[in-house]
């Protein structure tokens, strides 16, 4: 069995633009959050942190699968950002498809006191977000404004 690629980043003029790869959407949506939260900190820096784990509880609706990317994303962003979150994983617990889409997930982080940040992200975008299915595999096309 092959392993698949979590994220790619893509070129793009003035913002930086990835796509997440999963086997549905739901892990997609975690390769999102994991691709963002790469941009944004020395992920492996913090998973060799020793310090103590913490989860912080995530939870959005939407009407569409793009909205709740990009809902999902945005918070994950503003939570990091305003908590100073050294966050090395996002993993979503339940998707419910009714009226609309609930989410349920937990954004992991370390306690520690070092400062893991590396790029400055000002907002997860609307524009040109995608998702779309193709051969078995679902992926999620996100610009994020850096």
């Amino acid at each position: 069995m092959h392993k698949m690629v979590k994220f790619r980043y893509l070129p793009h003029t003035a913002d930086m633009r990835f796509r997440s790869y999963g086997t549905d959407f739901r892990h997609s949506l975690e390769n999102a959050a994991l691709a963002l939260l790469n941009t944004m900190l020395d992920i492996k820096g913090i998973n060799a942190d020793k310090s103590k784990e913490s989860r912080i509880t995530i939870h959005e609706s939407a009407d569409t699968e793009e909205e709740l990317a990009w809902f999902t994303l945005q918070d994950i962003l503003s939570k990091v950002d305003s908590r100073k979150l050294n966050a090395y994983s996002f993993k979503i617990n339940s998707i419910e498809r009714k009226k609309r889409m609930k989410l349920s997930g937990v954004l992991h982080r370390k306690l520690s006191k070092k400062d893991f940040s590396m790029l400055s992200v000002k907002a997860v975008t609307p524009h040109d977000l995608k998702v779309e299915r193709k051969n078995g595999i679902t992926s999620i096309q996100v610009v994020i404004d850096v």
